[in-house]
């Protein structure tokens, strides 16, 4: 079962549904981008509400546990996830992003199957490349981008090359 998360224009991320009006007076929406997640983290908070904004990690740690994380590797995580995405789980490789991480255009088109969170690459997720063999694709089912650009998905897919390969799929050698 999937639930949806809503990105309005203010970055104000809904997981589950939209508060009732007890919850915040009614406002016409506006645009609305709706990205299908997998719920096994949200199901055990239904309400849970995350503002992406760039550069704020804050959130990160608890839900790279819930994906699996082990404590002492999340310094180095939110590192890496600061350097390569702005903690904007919805980016792809050159897309330029406001201060609530929603996208404004494209500054480079060369990296575009990089990924999400940890802006991970098409060597890893695509089914027919040769260097890790579809690994992200086979173990996960995960073999297009979209999925991805969910933080959950994408800190999962993450947490596999890390199980893998360490450190290297984000740094030449290991830090």
């Amino acid at each position: 079962m999937l639930k949806h998360i809503l990105a309005t224009t203010t970055g104000l991320l809904l997981f589950g549904g939209v508060p009732s009006i007890a919850e915040a007076p009614p406002a016409p929406p506006p645009t609305i981008k709706v990205v299908a997640v997998s719920n096994s983290i949200l199901e055990n908070n239904p309400e849970r509400v995350i503002q992406f904004r760039h550069g704020d990690c804050s959130w990160v740690p608890a839900m790279a546990v819930e994906a699996g994380w082990a404590t002492e590797d999340i310094p180095q995580l939110i590192k890496i996830i600061q350097r390569e995405s702005g903690c904007c789980p919805n980016r792809v490789g050159g897309d330029k992003v406001d201060k609530n991480c929603l996208i404004t255009g494209v500054s480079e088109w060369n990296h575009r199957s990089d990924s999400g969170l940890l802006q991970i690459n098409g060597v890893h997720w695509k089914p027919d490349h040769a260097q890790y063999d579809g690994l992200v694709c086979k173990r996960m089912g995960v073999c297009t981008q979209a999925p991805l650009l969910t933080a959950e998905t994408n800190l999962r897919a993450g947490k596999l090359l890390h199980d893998v390969a360490g450190w290297r799929p984000w740094f030449a050698i290991q830090p």
